[in-house]
């Protein structure tokens, strides 16, 4: 009986945390109606065969629409070449010390397409450490950087995500934020083996919003992430820069994804070429103040 109030009493305080959390957060109906439009499929209770529940879209997309609209003011060009159904692979470049581009870019996706699409990321491993970082993620669609998940996404035509740098992406500094480090090339095999067309994706402002210094792993063990970015001002709190995201036109690669890396490799710097040739158009339109 005890452990019965207990649980009780727990679950208690879980569901007036959640109501104190969405009553200072109500939802916009506008993000609700596009949250509708998904095509995914979702049972009566509101969640799909993965877990996704409308209700934690529509509070992220909320609160995530405020920073896309106003905070970053993010420019989308060329977002017509991605499709609106089907199996597809976004694939862009990482900076700024958390992964505000690949929430952008999720933003944007449901933003911006018509109807809204749901891109779905490969989280890093130790977010299954952080106990509310995890149940959000995974209720919001974006699962943990393992193969088979990805594969299994793409067998039910969604739309993956995917940074090719990984961590070491975001750990670029400021100064480093328009460069690429290697891409890994698993994103190719899974590309060849699912019969997945790669859209790629040049984005830039991640760098400037988190002006990383320095990057702390002794910071990092304290709460379970590889590192916490140093800036200038301490406090890695995003600033408020415009960001663009640049949409190449789709690329197709033939193969069953076991062929030998140099092979793979080669589809890899395609790719990777193609990137930094979308963040170069945006910063000589920023250059020539057209941007």
């Amino acid at each position: 009986m005890a452990l019965a109030a207990t649980r009780g009493s727990g679950h208690s305080v879980g569901a007036a945390r959640r109501r104190r959390w969405r009553a200072m957060l109500p939802i916009d109906p506008r993000i609700k109606a596009r949250v509708e439009r998904i095509a995914l499929p979702f049972n009566r209770y509101g969640y799909d065969p993965y877990g996704i529940s409308k209700q934690h879209l529509a509070e992220m997309f909320t609160a995530l629409g405020f920073f896309y609209r106003h905070y970053f003011r993010v420019k989308c060009h060329g977002i017509e070449r991605v499709p609106t159904s089907g199996r597809v692979m976004l694939v862009g470049n990482h900076s700024g010390g958390y992964a505000i581009d690949g929430a952008m870019l999720i933003t944007s996706m449901f933003m911006e397409l018509d109807p809204p699409r749901l891109a779905q990321g490969m989280a890093e491993k130790f977010i299954n450490r952080v106990p509310f970082a995890s149940l959000w993620s995974s209720r919001t669609g974006q699962f943990t950087g393992l193969p088979e998940h990805a594969e299994r996404l793409l067998e039910d035509d969604r739309m993956l995500m995917v940074f090719p740098e990984g961590a070491r992406g975001t750990a670029k500094l400021y100064w480093e934020r328009h460069s690429l480090v290697d891409f890994g090339t698993g994103f190719v095999r899974l590309a060849m083996k699912t019969r997945t067309p790669i859209v790629p994706v040049g984005i830039l402002g991640g760098g400037e919003a988190i002006p990383s210094i320095a990057n702390s792993a002794t910071l990092g063990k304290l709460v379970g992430a590889p590192y916490v970015p140093i800036t200038p001002y301490l406090l890695a709190l995003p600033l408020p820069v415009k960001m663009e995201l640049r949409f190449g036109e789709p690329m197709f690669f033939e193969g069953t994804g076991t062929e030998d890396d140099e092979a793979v490799q080669e589809s890899v710097e395609s790719v990777k070429s193609r990137v930094a040739s979308l963040m170069a158009d945006g910063l000589l339109v920023r250059e020539g103040g057209q941007g």
